[in-house]
């Protein structure tokens, strides 16, 4: 075959072997930030769980529709990580350097990395649009549920219940139907005195849309009593509405209102188009910027999965690997950044749609200079940079890192000094030697000045040894108020 018509074939071998190296990071950095954010989370969790008195099988149900909110942040997170992870890992084995020498350009190692970037970017963009929302609305669905079965468990005939909160419930006889056959009601909700109200039968009607459980009384009599005026009402029909009191929050988040996390994408599109009016221009950049806040951190994923590249390549064999502190730091610039502008967007400083797509557009201009760099194998940060820090290290913080350790080394030696003795058999600060200098014939404690010069090559154990090898203390030793002046 002629080269003309030679058909280029991807090197399926190279990208599979970069694949693998991404992906075993990948996998190990979200099963340890999941452990991590699981523990977070089942701090609040087991509130409810005790208030309600969940069993095994709905705490798993509860578990799982919070579960797709908590990848929202671990898997972009764990996706950097493992890209940054691998490429420090091929850096410090030399592969790198085996595959520039056989021809192996980065650009030929970037289609693994975008595939693996695009694919997780995927999973997040389908938690973000679909599974988190319809998570929301499992968790309402669900503490409906359990709230309402707490109540119908503390229903007991011939005993007073008191699951209703300020209402005090007794019913003589509960049939198969769960319909209820004479009925006694305390209502204290607001009252000093109690609203009294007795039915032949009764029973109990759920509203999950308003979270709002409704006792339904038939045929019997309501007693008002209000200081010395008693009132008594018959009915045929009467109704008690009683809002959900069982804990319904986990953290600072209620799952009882229908809340914009809780709204599929069509939804919150219909919600700001029904929030057009003036008044109501707030709501409608809520429900906006909910929306697109979903769109922004499945690409923001994808760009922050690219900019792991450049910095797992800083790596180098014998050098401290910066990539992981690195990739920490624009991990966390990008979210402060997206916070920031998804607030000012919302409180109408930004423009809606260009506010809340601007850190993306930031982090993908970043990502692309940070490839031009390593691409033209430049430092990331450019000399006239570093100089600049490291100008304003040594005119600002040199100085005072050189006064305190001045000072530190001041209060350890007042610390460290050698008790004085009387038989002259003093030694030096924790049992150091006493040296001497054969050319002067004059010795030096440990806290001297002079201790550590090169021509103190003579040691003896304390200095009385030392006087009567024929040395004398020098002038700083034999004067001990001058121990703490300053070395010249």
């Amino acid at each position: 075959m002629s080269g003309g018509n030679r058909r280029w074939r991807p090197p399926l071998l190279l990208y599979s072997y970069i694949a693998t190296e991404l992906l075993a990071p990948f996998f190990a950095s979200f099963l340890i930030l999941y452990c991590v954010f699981f523990l977070v989370r089942l701090i609040p969790l087991l509130e409810v769980v005790l208030a309600l008195r969940i069993g095994l099988a709905d705490f798993i149900r509860l578990f799982a529709y919070i579960f797709p909110h908590m990848l929202l942040y671990i898997i972009p997170m764990a996706s950097m990580a493992g890209v940054i992870v691998g490429f420090t890992r091929l850096t410090n084995d030399r592969e790198i350097l085996a595959l520039k020498a056989c021809g192996v350009s980065l650009k030929h190692m970037l289609p693994p990395v975008v595939v693996i970037a695009a694919a997780i970017a995927g999973l997040t963009g389908l938690f973000s649009a679909s599974l988190i929302p319809a998570g929301a609305l499992g968790v309402k669905q669900l503490m409906f549920e359990l709230a309402k079965e707490k109540i119908d468990k503390g229903l007991k005939a011939k005993e007073f219940t008191e699951a209703l909160g300020d209402i005090v419930l007794y019913v003589d006889d509960i049939d198969d139907e769960q319909r209820w056959h004479g009925v006694y009601v305390s209502d204290m909700r607001g009252r000093t005195q109690p609203l009294i109200t007795v039915a032949r039968s009764g029973h109990l009607e759920a509203d999950m849309e308003r979270m709002l459980v409704t006792v339904v009384l038939n045929d019997g009599t309501l007693h008002n009593n209000e200081g010395m005026d008693n009132q008594v009402i018959r009915f045929g029909r009467y109704q008690l509405q009683i809002s959900l009191q069982p804990p319904t929050q986990i953290g600072k988040e209620d799952v009882t209102n229908q809340s914009r996390g809780a709204m599929s994408q069509e939804q919150l599109l219909a919600a700001a188009a029904k929030a057009k009016q003036p008044a109501d221009a707030r709501s409608a950049r809520m429900y906006l910027s909910e929306y697109h806040h979903r769109l922004v951190l499945p690409v923001g994923c994808f760009i922050l999965s690219l900019i792991g590249l450049p910095l797992g390549l800083q790596a180098a064999p014998g050098r401290r690997a910066v990539g992981i502190p690195l990739g920490l730091l624009v991990f966390v610039g990008y979210y402060i950044t997206l916070t920031v502008s998804r607030t000012m967007s919302e409180a109408d400083i930004l423009p809606l749609v260009p506010g809340m797509w601007l850190p993306n557009a930031l982090f993908f201009l970043l990502a692309l200079y940070l490839f031009r760099r390593v691409y033209r194998e430049r430092p990331l940060v450019p000399d006239r940079v570093l100089c600049f820090f490291h100008g304003l290290h040594d005119r600002l913080v040199l100085p005072v890192w050189r006064r305190l350790a001045r000072l530190a080394a001041v209060f350890v030696k007042r610390g460290a000094r050698a008790p004085a003795t009387t038989d002259g058999t003093a030694s030096g600060a924790d049992g150091l030697p006493i040296r001497a200098d054969r050319t002067t014939g004059l010795y030096h404690l440990p806290e001297c000045v002079h201790y550590h010069r090169a021509e103190c090559r003579l040691q003896f154990k304390n200095v009385r040894v030392a006087r009567e090898a024929g040395f004398s203390p020098c002038p700083f030793c034999d004067r001990p108020e001058k121990h703490d002046e300053p070395a010249p």
